[in-house]
């Protein structure tokens, strides 16, 4: 009597019926196939091709539960876009590898490198984004996250030639627009001033124009903040204004140092 109170109470605070974590796992199955489809030279791109359209039927049947959204239509138009999306990834790559000294090889890039694997994943889920199908681009984007530490969100509009060195920390917020080769370090933010939910449809994240880079945890707020073209940011830079192209900000902390002698 006493666990079938409990199986109720349970079952009673289980309002919403389209949770079903089997969508997460069958995203990342999706993504994980999509991404050795794509860059694996020992991935017959012919077979798992077949296989991706499976795999996102099944999403279809999980994830479109509004009976007004075209779901099943988005495979073929998406599909169409690989190609392209692996042509910008493969200039992300190669902007990683020729601004990092680091890097030995292009192919260190796409074996190693977490940035690019966000980026990639990003690219890969920005365009299911942008045909409104519902769930699955954020839930590849946390998955990337999750693997990385660098939390770009699907609806971000992101340009050619994007690098992100040491990756860990980074946060690229929905409404962001970053322009062409642009590079940014670990720990940055690109955020919101506000974070109210009346907000929802309103640009409230950056823009970052072509050329800028934009060192280790500096923060970048507000949707009307531009961030001009050539432009350096420093380390630690809390910025909250726009400012002009060609420019040089940076965050200058009083550091004191002590010498100690012992006698």
């Amino acid at each position: 009597m006493k666990n079938e109170t409990i199986l109720n109470a349970i079952q009673k605070h289980k309002k919403l019926p389209n949770v079903k974590f089997r969508l997460k796992e069958k995203t990342e199955s999706f993504t994980d196939t999509l991404f050795y489809t794509l860059f694996d030279v020992e991935t017959s791109v012919e077979k798992h091709i077949n296989s991706l359209e499976k795999d996102f039927e099944e999403l279809v049947d999980l994830a479109c539960w509004e009976q007004h959204k075209p779901c099943a239509k988005v495979w073929e138009s998406y599909l169409n876009k690989l190609p392209e999306i692996l042509e910008r990834l493969n200039l992300d790559a190669h902007s990683i590898y020729q601004n990092d000294p680091a890097s030995s090889s292009v192919e260190e890039v796409y074996l190693s490198y977490p940035g690019f694997y966000a980026i990639a994943i990003y690219r890969l889920a920005h365009e299911l984004y942008l045909k409104g199908f519902p769930l699955v681009p954020r839930l590849m984007t946390e998955y990337a996250h999750s693997k990385t530490g660098v939390d770009i969100n699907p609806g971000a509009s992101i340009g050619d030639s994007f690098f992100i060195d040491h990756a860990t920390g980074v946060v690229i917020g929905e409404t962001t627009i970053i322009k062409n080769n642009v590079k940014i370090y670990q720990g940055v933010t690109l955020g919101a001033l506000s974070v109210d939910k009346k907000m929802q449809n309103v640009k409230r994240h950056p823009t970052i124009e072509d050329n800028v880079t934009i060192y280790a945890n500096a923060t970048i707020l507000g949707g009307e903040t531009v961030v001009g073209a050539n432009t350096v940011i420093g380390g630690n830079v809390w910025l909250t204004k726009s400012v002009p192209a060609n420019s040089l900000v940076s965050h200058t902390p009083e550091i004191k140092i002590k010498t100690v002698t012992h006698e």
